[in-house]
């Protein structure tokens, strides 16, 4: 297995306690995914994250999980913040939360202009500052108070000049059991990241190299820290990975999924002038690599694509080898300071491959 490259210093590997997490898809059977999710649950997985994409909507998923399910936490991964308006999300997180009994994440982001504008048909625009109006605007309504506000992309009431003029503020109609309802950002750009350490309760990256955090994401991470209130407290952190335990073929077989899933986002998620994450993996400093995947995929050689992903960075982003291996892959997800570690296990053993890492976890 290659030598992983900048590994951080071991400094708070004890003081951290991750969370076991995990996203899954509903497929359109309900009696499948409440199995799913039950022994998810059983195998000491902390939180699930049910994303939505332009596939089955997840906030009735959740809901369904919610009435099924007593213990694990519930996630949107993530809610746009574009197809439903500020009130709406936070209406929406509300009525999660309050099925769930206070077990529920609000998870957002902006998507991408390919979905927003070709799916939702909504313009692609001001992202950074819909998301903090869609921040602001949820704690409002969650506080029970009239809700004002003008932002950079949504005020409440809407302004008279941009409608009848009829809109008044209004509070939400029902009591509101955890007004303290944690928000998510789902974010990967220098700015967005900032913004996301200043106003957040927790910060989703994707394609997370615990070994190159800080190159990337530190400047931005202590910009954003250094004008965060107080009174949010510490911001969790989510890192991702694909898990496969021991060398068997099914294991080989994961790590070139692993390498098929980066590679797609990194070749084909995006025009050849914007793709966020091609621009990440540059940020990460495999700047040859990034260029060769992109001009392979969008040649149509998806194949040669993906194989151009480095070896390195399969090994660095993901949890797939040994026990002692992962073991040691872990407590750097730890010391970089990530609280809540989104696998993804396939496989006849998924579920006991989720109860090993729980318990070298705790």
């Amino acid at each position: 297995m290659p030598k992983i490259a900048e590994r951080p210093r071991r400094s708070c590997s004890k003081a951290v306690k991750l969370k076991l997490c995990t996203a899954i898809m509903f497929d359109g059977n309900p009696e499948r995914l409440a199995n799913q999710v039950v022994d998810l649950e059983l195998a000491g997985v902390d939180l699930v994250l049910i994303p939505e994409i332009y596939g089955f909507d997840q906030v009735s998923v959740l809901g369904y999980i919610a009435a099924k399910t007593k213990r694990i936490e519930l996630m949107t991964g993530i809610v746009n913040i574009f197809s439903r308006s500020p009130a709406l999300i936070a209406q929406t997180a509300a009525t999660v939360d309050a099925l769930s009994e206070g077990r529920f994440t609000l998870g957002i982001g902006t998507s991408g202009a390919q979905v927003i504008e070709g799916w939702h048909g909504v313009p692609f625009k001001r992202p950074l500052g819909r998301t903090r109006d869609t921040v602001d605007i949820c704690r409002k309504v969650w506080s029970g108070d009239k809700v004002t506000h003008e932002g950079k992309a949504v005020s409440l009431p809407l302004p008279a000049d941009a409608g009848t003029g009829l809109g008044k503020p209004l509070k939400f109609m029902n009591r509101i059991a955890r007004p303290d309802i944690p928000i998510v950002i789902a974010s990967i750009g220098p700015s967005n990241v900032e913004m996301t350490a200043e106003i957040a309760d927790g910060w989703q990256p994707i394609h997370f190299v615990p070994d190159r955090f800080d190159r990337v994401w530190g400047d931005s991470l202590a910009a954003g820290k250094a004008k965060r209130s107080p009174d949010l407290g510490p911001m969790s952190i989510f890192g991702d990975a694909q898990l496969a335990i021991g060398e068997t073929r099914e294991v080989a077989e994961a790590r070139e999924m692993a390498r098929g899933h980066v590679g797609f986002y990194v070749g084909g998620m995006g025009a050849k002038s914007k793709n966020y994450y091609n621009d990440l993996f540059r940020r990460y400093g495999w700047e040859e690599e990034a260029e060769k995947i992109q001009d392979l995929f969008l040649g149509g050689q998806r194949g040669e694509a993906m194989a151009a992903v480095p070896d390195e960075y399969v090994d660095s982003a993901n949890l797939i080898g040994t026990e002692a291996h992962i073991q040691e892959r872990l407590a750097v997800y730890k010391d970089v300071g990530v609280t809540h570690l989104t696998i993804n296990a396939t496989g006849a053993n998924a579920l006991d491959d989720f109860s090993a890492v729980k318990a070298w976890i705790e």
